[in-house]
Formats: C-alpha cells, sequence, structure tokens
C-alpha cells in the first residue's frame, strides 16, 4: 500500500516518532482531490494521520506546507503534528474520529475558528489568489462552452465587482483555501481544519464567502456570521464586501467546475437536474455528494450560476458596489 520507492522513508519517520519501524494497522484514505497519498495507521494501539506528498512541483513544496499546517496545529485548529519531513514529504499527525457536524452548530462555530486562522502568523506569499482565479475566468470565458447569451450578463457585472474590489496586500491574512466539507472535522466537541497544502496569504473575504455557503440560509444568519467573526457589529462597508466577495466565489466556482466537468470529450449535459443551492451544500456537508465525477461538478458549477444570477438582480448588488467602490477610491 506504500509505495515503494517510499517504504525505508515512511519506516524511518515512524522510528523517529515511535521508536518503531512498523505500523499495527493501516488503511488509505481516498476521499478529496489531493495527489497526496493519505493513510490511517495504528502504532502503539494508536491511530494517526499519514500523508505522503507526491508532488514535484512548487504547490506540492513541503517545507510552506509544513510550516502553515504546524502553526495552525499550535493555535489548536488543526492536529497535532508529530512528524513533518521536508525531505522525504512525509508527516504524520493525530488523526481525528470524526462526527457528523450539524450545520446549525458549524454556524455558530466556525466564524470564531476563522477568526483563529486569520489571526495566525502571517503565512508566506504563494501567489495572488485573484489573479490567478481570474485567469481561470478569462480561459473559461475564451471556451465557448456556454453560449454567451447564458453567461453575458453575469460576466458584465463580473467586470464591474473586479473593477472595484481592493487588492491590497496589507488586507491578506493567513487563509486555508480549501475548507470544504471534507477539510473542516468536527470531533464531536471542537473543530479542526485539515490538508493544509493550498494554505497561503489571501482575502479574508473569500474563506468567509466558501464556509458561508454551507451554513447561512438568509441575511439574518449572515450578519450573525460576520458579527461574530469581527466580534462586533459590523458595518456597511464589511457587509457589502462580503456580498461581493461571495459573488466572485459563485463565479469563481461556476467558471472552475464547469471547466472541470467538461475536460477531454465531456459535452455539457443539458438535460441535468439542478438541485437549490441550500440542498446540493446541504448534501456536500452531510458527505452525501462528492465532485469527483464530471456529473456533479458541472451540476455544482450550474448551482453557482443560478445563484449568483439571482444576487446580481437585487438591489443590494448596486448598493455593494457603490459602497466599496466609494470607500476604495477614498483610499487610493
Amino acid at each position: 500500500m506504500i509505495p515503494e520507492a517510499k517504504i525505508t522513508a515512511v519506516a524511518n519517520a515512524l522510528q523517529v516518532t515511535f521508536g518503531v519501524s512498523d505500523f499495527e494497522t493501516i488503511s488509505q484514505l481516498t476521499a478529496g482531490l489531493s495527489s497526496a497519498l493519505i493513510f490511517r495507521i495504528v502504532v502503539k494501539g494508536k491511530p494517526y494521520l499519514l500523508r505522503i506528498i507526491t508532488r514535484a512541483d512548487a504547490p506540492g513544496d513541503p517545507s510552506h506546507y509544513y510550516g502553515c499546517m504546524k502553526a495552525a496545529a499550535d493555535a489548536g485548529i488543526a492536529p497535532h503534528v508529530l512528524y513533518s519531513g521536508v525531505a522525504d514529504r512525509i508527516s504524520i499527525t493525530d488523526f481525528i474520529e470524526a462526527k457528523p457536524f450539524p450545520q446549525e452548530q458549524a454556524k455558530v462555530l466556525m466564524p470564531d475558528v476563522l477568526r483563529r486562522l486569520h489571526a495566525l502568523p502571517r503565512f508566506p506569499f504563494r501567489l495572488n489568489y485573484f489573479d490567478f482565479a481570474n485567469s481561470s475566468v478569462r480561459k473559461f470565458q475564451a471556451s465557448k462552452i456556454l453560449p454567451e447569451s447564458v453567461t453575458n450578463n453575469v460576466f458584465q457585472q463580473y467586470e464591474q465587482i473586479i473593477k472595484v474590489y481592493p487588492h491590497k496586500e496589507e488586507d491578506l491574512v493567513s487563509c486555508h483555501n480549501d475548507l470544504k466539507p471534507d477539510n473542516v472535522l468536527f470531533d464531536g466537541k471542537q473543530v479542526w481544519l485539515v490538508d493544509w497544502e493550498g494554505a497561503f496569504l489571501n482575502d479574508r473575504y473569500t474563506e468567509l464567502a466558501v464556509v458561508s455557503n454551507f451554513v447561512l440560509k438568509n441575511e439574518d444568519d449572515e450578519k450573525e456570521y460576520l458579527k461574530s467573526y469581527f466580534g462586533k457589529e459590523v458595518t456597511t462597508y464589511q457587509q457589502a464586501r462580503f456580498f461581493l466577495a461571495c459573488q466572485l466565489m459563485h463565479i469563481i466556482y461556476f467558471s472552475f467546475f464547469m471547466s472541470l466537468g467538461t475536460a477531454g470529450d465531456n459535452q455539457v449535459n443539458v438535460d441535468l437536474t439542478i438541485p437549490g443551492f441550500s440542498e446540493l451544500h446541504n448534501r456536500l456537508w452531510k458527505g452525501e455528494v462528492n465532485l469527483l465525477n464530471h456529473h456533479s461538478q458541472q451540476q455544482y458549477a450550474f448551482v453557482h450560476l443560478e445563484k449568483v444570477k439571482q444576487h446580481l438582480q437585487l438591489k443590494r448588488f448596486e448598493e455593494a458596489v457603490n459602497i466599496v467602490a466609494e470607500l476604495h477610491s477614498e483610499t487610493q
């Protein structure tokens, strides 16, 4: 199960960490899209998580990944790190026995977790997320996967958002950047964030937006969520910026997952049944749906497209653009 090229390195990691060169049991964990090999191992009667990074390119750089993971573990929001070998690209952490995480409870607990995450010492700069995401959106637009009549209005308003949305380095905070349900574990008392390969400095509102997809149902929820995160009543600017960040993430997710879902010879399935936004995110949160096949990827893309179309018709969209534009222009 362990790749032959890694057997000696794993044995060394076990020896250094536990004083033994083998585990008692091992099982591979295959959920998610990570290229790393992930295993649940038992050593001296206790379960641990063994992770072997297989990528040799920059995004798989273990020195960056392990530094972010260790900082989060020290802050109590990631599992305890027992071993992190940069040369062998192997880590061993505590294994979290995950339990169901009710969304009503997540709505209360996640703002605090995000606040603690974003308060960590600044992670290294890795890339400008919005520049990267924008290039993906442009690539999708150029692909003509869908008729312009389907997306034209959305991308026109996307231009409005990116024109006013601030991209200041001082706004960047330490972010996980992959807070899908698979990476948010609840042990019955505490929330743990796992899989830190995508961690880098980013805009806090992107992460607030991603988590909100799963735990917020209405504007009242949104106000409490932001109030809990900021620790005080939120300003009209914070609400406006959050709203625009949500629309950006809907458009980015739509573009990314539609590109993913139509990769290769896969065509757009015009007969797809499109569930409601909350319905699908509820199922994703409970682990009832995965996004590993082209059907579910296209479905997820269309769900985000429909959501952003609804939001861009609201008076709130125009108000948010004006509020953010005004403050942004004042600070130039």
